[in-house]
């Protein structure tokens, strides 16, 4: 009898590259940017999965439970299963995402709306993050009910919407959670599949988006007597700021471990003001930006940390550092005092991974098979939905067959070698857990 790798074969190249190509196709309407009004529909991804395996659903006679989950018109999520034998037995591939970040086609060598096959080279907006491993589970779905392969697992894969940008709440892993969507879950491994690089991702960073507003005194450039200098103030309580958070929230131990990157970072990353003239020194300035965190930290006690330091200097305003002998923060004839306000965007929690589980060990084992070494890595990237997930109890672990470099990048491709392994990866796990 052929084992479960066998009747799984290969990655048909052919098909794979034929579905990209259509899901590529319609990169340009799912980038997702509601700021700059891109808001992505979803279905026109999904509707291209569903003409792969619509012709496999036990609506049509054939294995596989379709359920097309939608919050909002045009943005749907998808979740198909391929059922096991064993009642609770479950392997599950999640978090492929069908929006991608906006791209512009004046900046790119080539067009990012349509696949371009460039040897091995398959190119365009999505390839990397993360059409091309939508493409890919699909065609790894269609091939399970092609064969009919029986399993004690259940194997379920769940395309999600908005994930590159969840400001519009309520679309996607976020609401399928809250619905329990995912609990069926449980019973095994949960791969999220949204990385690169076809290694382990053991650890993702959380993130925190703030918004720090400074006030001061508008006043002609010509008198900086008697103005207080808006961005002087914030650039300097920036300053005291992330100096603090550095002193706080140093380089975890534990980072080393999980090879992390980069430690946790708080940077600035948008500059606003209202505007007005050269000759004169604003009254209102913004700054804008992150913070990373490793997961080994608590992101509501960094939260709570930050508006402390922001206390601290409000409270303190005239020791905070100046900028020339009339540069101040302070006008005690007129009874004003510049300020800081701090103001939160939606927090992530970061996740380690626990390395001694079971999805793990079984994902370590098939990557060492299909590539020959195993080198897990950890980035502060983020990932919606898992840390929660992790906390409740799944046994959540990472992966990704894109390339880290093209990841948000101009000029994106992936390797069709790199999916090629993905498939024997993704058909190693499989087999494996079978055993148990």
């Amino acid at each position: 009898m052929a084992s479960i790798k066998q009747v799984l074969g290969e990655l048909n190249n052919e098909s794979f590259v034929s579905l990209l190509s259509k899901l590529i196709g319609e990169a340009k309407f799912v980038q997702n940017n509601p700021k700059e009004n891109l808001i992505p529909q979803e279905d026109r991804i999904v509707n291209h999965v569903l003409d792969v395996l619509n012709p496999y659903s036990t609506a049509n006679g054939g294995p596989l439970l379709i359920n097309h989950v939608s919050y909002a018109p045009g943005r749907g999520n998808l979740i198909v299963e391929y059922p096991g034998t064993v009642s609770g037995k479950v392997v599950s591939f999640v978090g492929s995402h069908m929006d991608v970040v906006p791209a512009d086609p004046n900046t790119w060598k080539f067009s990012p709306f349509s696949l371009s096959v460039d040897g091995d080279q398959l190119r365009g907006r999505g390839t990397t993050d993360c059409l091309g491993h939508v493409a890919l589970l699909t065609e790894l779905l269609k091939k399970l009910a092609q064969t009919k392969l029986k399993l004690k697992s259940s194997v379920v894969i769940v395309f999600i919407a908005s994930e590159e940008d969840n400001s519009i709440p309520g679309i996607g892993a976020e609401q399928l959670a809250k619905e329990g969507y995912f609990n069926n879950l449980k019973g095994g491994p949960l791969y999220w599949i949204d990385t690169a690089d076809s290694q382990p991702c053991i650890g993702t960073g959380g993130s925190i988006p703030w918004k720090l507003v400074a006030n001061g005194k508008l006043f002609h450039s010509g008198l900086a007597h008697q103005a207080i200098n808006a961005m002087e103030l914030a650039m300097e309580a920036l300053k005291v700021i992330q100096l603090r958070f550095y002193e706080d929230f140093p380089p975890h131990p534990k980072e080393q471990v999980y090879g992390f990157a980069s430690p946790s970072t708080m940077k600035p990353t948008q500059w606003i003001y209202p505007g007005g003239g050269l000759n004169q020194i604003p009254g209102e300035c913004t700054i804008s930006g992150d913070v990373r965190l490793t997961p080994f930290y608590d992101v509501k006690d960094v939260m709570t940390k930050l508006q402390s330091y922001v206390d601290y200097i409000n409270a303190n305003i005239e020791k905070l550092d100046t900028r020339g002998p009339v540069s101040k923060y302070v006008l005690p004839n007129e009874n004003i005092k510049g300020r800081i306000d701090l103001t939160f965007g939606e927090p992530m929690s970061g996740v380690a991974c626990d390395l001694n589980s079971r999805g793990y060990k079984v994902l370590h084992n098939a990557t060492k098979e299909v590539l020959g070494h195993v080198k897990p890595y950890s980035l502060t990237g983020s990932l919606p939905v898992i840390r929660d997930l992790q906390e409740e109890g799944f046994d959540v672990q990472t992966a990704g067959y894109g390339l880290l470099d093209t990841y948000h990048a101009q000029n994106e491709y992936c390797l069709l070698s790199d999916m090629g392994n993905g498939y024997k990866i993704f058909a190693s796990i499989i087999s494996q857990l079978e055993e148990d």
